[in-house]
């Protein structure tokens, strides 16, 4: 025996089952946490199920006493009818609030687990998914693990003791109908299994169709000005057409698949309905039952069939589960962010307003993929001092910036900070917070400007948010806007220019007042007077800061103590 069930533990491991398992034991790490609750879940089933069960059998009393001419039990026995379908009401009521509840509560619980790990993920293992994607796991997906990680097991266990308690009542009465009504059983069972493999393939297919929709959509509207601009509006909507259909071809396929099986499914079971009907009144004819057990047959066999049918279905929606739970999964798994060196980097925090000397080392960088974008680079910005960085578009000054603030790492040299009293530390994940960081293009959020500063500095006073628009120089049209800095402006700064958004970006990395200031091409959208004023102002409230800018203008190169240029792999000090 003990054999036999290793050999079973060892097929369920392997292959597709394999991952099936391993995905059920990452669901259930969450059901573990409300094992009280689910069990009285279980209870609450089990006893719905038994009034169920009771209440046929205590009908077919009632009948057989109405025909039989026993009055004086016909009252007693639809109280007590009557009183387990009460008790059968109240459990369901009590078991669909109890899953009601877990079932948001493992919701949100996954929700922020996986949005925590998105977070926190290293930055060059993130980019496999696309943004659609990784909101259709975040919501659908998490939506699918939370209803199933609840009611699974519950609802195998109830149906389980309806299955059985309905067996074995026929089988009391009458051995030969409980084999009749498991005629559907074989057939079932051999069907499951095909079903099982379909349904697998199926759930991924059409899971990573919902995720390129979503995706073609989030890019979409996160472009649309530049889709509407190019005038692309029939390209894309042709495009999203083209996902639809293959997303219904592959939904049409699928539904093929399962009427056909359902169909046969329900002629088998009809069959077998039939042919126990059949029986009952043969039996009925014969005078072996009464009238009122007939009805109990029927009633009965309908239960056997009805339980045993959703004992198979619990297993294609176990496995939709386990799919969602797969996708999950992938994303929980990624790397984590690094934090290197955080003593010292505590050290260096204490003294951070001293100023910091950021360093690269013979740095090489080469992404995943293979793409060597630094070769050997040396790189040296100082406190008080602007340090710029140029070169053609493409050609690695993103790349730097992302080395700066601990997105990715030199595959080899040394990427390091510095303070006053020569303590070091490897820039990594840990150092973020001493970088401010304007970058390229548009980064403001839907709320108020006020909201927007203080995603940096949650307890800023109004004093202080106005004196950092003031030294960026967008205090000017702020006081202008009808709610000064509490006016609202929509996504991506909806409302204002493209340079009003660049000079709150600004005040916005000023407010967090970082000993490390890095602007991407920060000062792009600003005329060249309202340029320097702002970067004069940066330098002079913040003497000791250190600050690396990439551009291309000439009138910010004129303002910069250091210069390096990367070009073709190489980064160069041009300007001592």
């Amino acid at each position: 025996m003990n054999s036999t069930f290793k050999k079973i533990i060892t097929k369920i491991k392997q292959g597709y089952l394999k991952e099936i398992y391993a995905e059920t034991l990452w669901m259930y790490q969450y059901a573990r946490r409300y094992w009280k609750s689910i069990c009285f879940y279980i209870f609450s089933g089990i006893f719905g199920t038994v009034m169920g069960l009771g209440s046929s059998v205590m009908s077919k009393y009632l009948i057989d006493a109405v025909t039989g001419g026993h009055r004086d039990r016909i009252l007693m026995l639809a109280v007590i009818i009557v009183c387990m379908t009460a008790g059968g009401i109240i459990s369901n009521a009590v078991i669909s609030r109890i899953s009601a509840r877990i079932n948001v509560v493992v919701q949100n619980e996954i929700q922020a687990d996986i949005y925590d790990r998105i977070i926190n993920t290293d930055w060059e293992a993130l980019h496999q998914f696309r943004s659609g994607d990784l909101l259709n796991r975040l919501s659908n997906d998490a939506n699918q693990v939370a209803s199933s990680v609840i009611s699974w097991i519950p609802n195998c266990i109830t149906k389980l003791v309806q299955f059985a308690g309905a067996f074995v009542i026929i089988f009391h009465y009458d051995p030969v109908m409980s084999g009749i009504a498991l005629l559907s059983a074989p057939v079932t069972v051999l069907l499951s299994r095909k079903l099982m493999r379909k349904m697998r393939n199926y759930n991924k297919e059409m899971r990573e169709m919902t995720s390129s929709l979503m995706a073609f959509q989030d890019d979409t509207f996160q472009n649309l000005q530049s889709v509407k601009a190019l005038g692309l509006m029939s390209l894309f909507e042709d495009k999203l057409k083209g996902l639809q259909r293959d997303y219904q071809d592959k939904m049409m396929d699928y539904n093929k698949f399962t009427v056909y099986t359902s169909s046969f499914l329900s002629a088998v079971g009809t069959g077998v309905s039939y042919i126990c009907f059949g029986w009952s009144v043969y039996r009925l004819w014969s005078g072996y039952i009464t009238t009122g057990t007939l009805l109990m047959f029927v009633q009965m066999a309908n239960s056997l069939s009805s339980s045993f049918s959703a004992l198979v279905q619990i297993v294609p929606s176990a496995i939709n589960a386990a799919t969602c739970a797969g996708r999950l999964m992938a994303v929980s798994g990624l790397e984590k962010e690094k934090f290197l060196d955080m003593p010292e980097v505590g050290r260096i925090r204490k003294s951070a307003d001293k100023g910091i000397t950021v360093e690269l080392r013979d740095v090489n960088v080469v992404y995943r993929e293979g793409n060597e974008v630094v070769r050997n680079g040396n790189f040296i910005a100082e406190p008080g001092r602007i340090s710029a960085v140029i070169g053609p578009s493409g050609e690695g000054k993103t790349t730097l910036i992302r080395v700066f603030l601990g997105l990715i790492y030199p595959s080899s040299g040394t990427a390091s900070l510095t303070d006053c009293n020569g303590v070091s530390c490897s820039i990594s994940a840990g150092t973020r917070d001493l970088f401010g960081y304007v970058p390229q293009g548009n980064t403001m959020f839907a709320g108020t400007i006020a909201e927007n500063m203080r995603m940096v500095k949650t307890g800023a006073t109004d004093e202080e948010i106005r004196s950092v628009l003031e030294t960026a120089c967008a205090y000017e049209f702020v006081r202008k806007l009808p709610e000064d800095i509490y006016t609202h402006i929509g996504e991506k700064g909806c409302g204002l220019s493209e340079g009003q958004a660049q000079r709150i970006a600004i005040a916005r990395a000023l407010l967090r007042d970082a000993p490390v200031l890095i602007l991407d091409e920060a000062t792009s959208a600003l005329d060249t007077d309202t340029e320097e004023r702002v970067l004069k102002n940066i330098m002079s409230i913040g003497a000791r800061r250190t600050c690396i800018v990439t551009t291309h203008r000439p009138s910010v190169l004129t303002m910069s103590d250091h210069i390096y240029r990367i070009k073709e792999n190489h980064l160069e000090r041009v300007k001592i």
